[in-house]
């Protein structure tokens, strides 16, 4: 018989059932989820129709399942499927009902299987099957349970091997800091929150071109741009990011006086007060800096840096510190941001110096860098510091070394409390200090690695200096990795200011991180973005996916390998 024919509606089941009773074959049934067909249920099947003429294999459909999220992982068609390819087994059905009690009544099996861990179960759904197949005259027998496997068990396994950071995500999430019902609670207090941010503007331009090709005067690639694209870059997008999160952004922030960048500048202003942004500005003489990237489809294959270096004087530094110290004052800052773009705003003296002024009066500093020419290590006394891993190494100088140990030496020059590494598609790291830890450093970072791995036998590693957590990257792949930094730095700053944890920070900032890195250009990360990501974390599990759903999902990454090719 083909597999499709053993899969019987309840209609079919039943006359089928009354056609082997009236013929004398005896009907063995069994029922089960069957989501992955293991060992032990084929050994428990194969005993089963040892005991008769017909085994009868009942499943649990999918919507009376309730073995937690994710299950079943298979499809019931499929799993009866499955079932139905054995060929010892001779009838399959699914049951849409919670338990086969009713249809145990209804069938009335001459035998009932069932495994050995059930001979003593005092379940009330299992006594009540037994029940319906004693009260027809049929027997309960156990099958010998020599060789046990857990579904359950084995798709948790799955879920670690298939994607090695699954379990990760789901002991975090676990966690009561990392709950939805938290996370949701500190977006909701983000709202209303003043803000000071102070940074370089910077114009992000995406030229979008035609297919390239080869020049004919020498081998070089052309490009023929087809659309251009602007948007707000730098200490800008902080601001409105910020500003679409709920909180109360002021931002001081360079901008021309006059000249040919004037009405580029005047642009920018108006598209921020629009959007809730307080822009205080400092007089430059030059323009806001350019960074054009050309692109063919989705693939970058060029970029052009427009930037005539920020040349600032002791009387605009100056300047800066008084406007930035004012408005925290003004706006009772709860978080303040310090942004260095490495364009030539900040020397080293006046970044520290704004820092500890601003120190003074925002309850939570957060800073990030970007570019070889910015100053990490000047950005003293905050209270969170977002570079990426590639940033702090170059700070420090440090580029063989363990990430713990640069990052505490990172912590230990400026004095900062907390630090979120990130490390592109390998994720962040959030350290902490903790506290009462060991003050003393080992006698060499090599030492201090090493004791980092040994702290149980009593050494003076970083275990006992920093805390780490690791959050994997939170999106499947980046179509756009441009701004993540800056979406991660402001929602975790904002979620320190909102009363939240440095774990539920860098959780709310991973997740912000992932909006931006699946979007094409610079665009401001809403709560509602943030919320919808952190609902889709916590919905997330190992699932089964038919071919269509998979060509689905593979065919941007397709589009894109064929468009880098080409």
């Amino acid at each position: 018989m083909e597999s499709a024919a053993k899969i019987l509606s309840r209609e079919q089941l039943l006359r089928v059932r009354e056609q082997a009773r009236r013929d004398g074959r005896r009907v063995v049934q069994c029922h089960g989820c069957f989501d992955i067909v293991h060992p032990g249920h084929i050994r428990h099947l194969r005993f089963a129709r040892q005991l008769g003429d017909i085994l009868l294999v009942t499943l649990t459909g999918d919507s009376s399942i309730a073995k937690g999220t994710g299950r079943p992982l298979i499809p019931e068609e499929l799993r009866a499927d499955n079932l139905a390819a054995l060929d010892f087994v001779d009838w399959v059905h699914v049951e849409s009902r919670p338990t086969a009690g009713e249809l145990l009544g209804e069938v009335r099996p001459d035998v009932y299987v069932k495994g050995r861990e059930y001979e003593f179960n005092s379940d009330p759904r299992f006594k009540a099957e037994r029940r319906a197949v004693e009260d027809h005259g049929g027997r309960v027998v156990f099958s010998s349970g020599d060789v046990v496997f857990s579904s359950t068990a084995l798709i948790a396994a799955l879920e670690q091997s298939v994607d090695p950071f699954h379990a990760r995500l789901r002991d975090l999430l676990a966690r009561d800091e990392a709950q939805g019902a938290t996370l949701g609670g500190i977006v909701s207090a983000m709202r209303g929150v003043p803000v000071v941010v102070v940074g370089e503007t910077i114009l992000d331009t995406y030229v979008l071109c035609d297919r390239p090709d080869v020049a004919g005067e020498s081998p070089i690639m052309t490009l023929r741009p087809a659309e251009y694209r602007h948007y707000d870059g730098g200490a800008a997008i902080i601001a409105r990011h910020a500003a679409a999160l709920g909180a109360r952004p002021v931002l001081i922030t360079p901008m021309p006086t006059g000249g040919p960048g004037l009405e580029a500048a005047r642009a920018v202003r108006q598209r921020l007060i629009a959007e809730g942004v307080d822009v205080r500005p400092i007089p430059v003489e030059t323009p806001l800096p350019e960074k054009q990237r050309f692109l063919v489809g989705a693939q970058k294959v060029m970029k052009v840096d427009l930037v005539d270096r920020l040349v600032v004087d002791t009387t605009t530094g100056e300047r800066l510190v008084q406007m930035a110290t004012a408005a925290a004052r003004e706006v009772h800052a709860g978080v303040g941001i310090v942004a260095d773009f490495g364009l030539g705003l900040f020397s080293s003296a006046l970044l520290r110096r704004l820092c500890l002024a601003l120190r003074e009066h925002a309850a939570i500093m957060a800073g990030d860098v970007s570019g070889r020419r910015s100053n990490l290590t000047a950005m003293s006394g905050m209270d969170l510091l977002c570079p990426s891993e590639g940033e702090v190494r170059d700070a420090m100088g440090l580029h063989d070394q363990g990430l713990p140990a640069v990052t505490w030496r990172l912590l230990e020059r400026t004095n900062a409390k907390r630090a979120i590494i990130s490390m592109g598609g390998d994720g962040l790291i959030a350290f902490d200090r903790i506290q009462g830890g060991a003050e003393s450093e080992p006698a060499s970072l090599a030492e201090a690695t090493t004791s980092a791995r040994s702290d149980a036998k009593g050494g003076d590693g970083w275990a006992r200096r920093l805390a780490a957590e690791h959050i994997p990257a939170l999106c499947p792949f980046a179509v756009d990795p441009l701004g993540c930094g800056d979406s991660l730095l402001t929602t975790a700053a904002l979620a320190l200011g909102a009363g939240g944890s440095l774990l539920s920070a860098a959780i709310l900032g991973a997740a912000a991180a992932g909006v931006q890195a699946q979007r094409l250009g610079n665009l401001p990360v809403s709560a509602t973005d943030v919320r919808h990501a952190v609902a889709r974390l916590h919905a997330s599990h190992l699932a089964y996916a038919p071919a269509e759903v998979l060509d689905a999902h593979l065919t941007p990454r397709r589009e894109l390998a064929t468009g880098a090719a080409s």
